[in-house]
């Protein structure tokens, strides 16, 4: 059955509707149709405790172990990375969260999955590269990465580099038939990570008119909808990039999120971006995903 929480106008899948609705979006991401959206929850396929951190709160409290802060800021991410880049230099957080992520994180069933796809984008919103690898492993050369990079370190007005599988960094042209977008950047190949308030100031001051989202992304999302899974929206920042990312797509969306768990701005959030919640596990998605039948 299809549920519509009738306080927001939250559709939700469910029961022998939800598998069904899991079906057609394999076939649509077979037919390049629908864009992986991929968050850090996917890191719990993994392992029940992975390597490097599966949430931001994670990524607070690891750099809590290297400087102390406030406890007002101490389960903020951002406001904890901001909080060392003030005290300890900018390259001191990049030092840390390269080490914090430099555990490698062998892909999953599902990651390596998608990376046989010939998608015309994937989106991978967090800093572990599990993606990336997933691609290098199945012996792709058909794919570019363009990340997003801190203005901090830059002179030139640009807001992301793009790179190929083997590290090296490329112009903005090349032609490739998989770009996997990683809008907050990555441990590798060269530890780019927007992560402090200030990395996101100028970025957010121009998100709205696009300027920050690279033009292949936003050609490759025109006629395509968004399939979130691992991601969560209960911080303005995450729920800021998602819009934007989806922004002038043409759907449908759907997202993999318990709605039991959901905080009121999340419902608030995928009821006005028309995203419909699938009742499943990530481990049952990513099981009905990969299964050949």
């Amino acid at each position: 059955m299809t549920a519509r929480l009738n306080s927001d106008h939250l559709s939700v899948c469910r029961d022998h509707h939800a598998e069904r609705q899991l079906h057609l979006l394999k076939e649509a991401l077979v037919a390049d149709e629908l864009i992986p959206y991929l968050g850090p929850g996917l890191l719990q396929l993994s392992s029940a405790a992975p390597p490097v951190p599966d949430r931001p709160a994670a990524v607070a409290a690891a750099l809590n172990k290297r400087a102390t802060v406030s406890s007002k800021i101490r389960s903020n991410m951002w406001s904890v990375a901001q909080f060392i880049e003030q005290r300890r230099h900018r390259r001191t957080l990049q030092a840390w969260m390269a080490e914090i992520f430099a555990p490698s994180v062998p892909p999953t069933a599902l990651h390596l999955w998608l990376a046989t796809l010939p998608l015309s984008l994937i989106i991978d919103s967090w800093y572990d590269g599990t993606m990336r690898a997933a691609i290098a492993a199945k012996g792709r050369t058909d794919v570019v990465e363009i990340q997003g990079i801190t203005r901090a370190n830059e002179k030139a007005h640009i807001w992301t580099k793009t790179y190929d599988l083997s590290g090296r960094e490329l112009g903005p042209g090349p032609v490739a038939r998989t770009v996997l977008y990683a809008p907050h950047g990555s441990v590798r190949p060269a530890a780019n990570f927007l992560v402090s308030d200030s990395d996101y100031v100028e970025v957010l001051t121009e998100i709205d008119i696009q300027t920050p989202i690279p033009e292949r992304v936003k050609e490759r999302r025109t006629n395509r909808g968004f399939f979130f899974v691992g991601c969560r929206f209960d911080d303005q920042m995450l729920r800021i990039f998602a819009r934007q990312i989806m922004k002038r797509s043409n759907g449908p969306h759907f997202a993999v999120i318990d709605a039991e768990t959901m905080t009121k701005n999340e419902r608030r959030f995928c009821a006005e971006c028309t995203i419909t919640l699938i009742d499943l596990s990530i481990s049952e998605v990513a099981a009905g995903l990969v299964d050949p039948t």
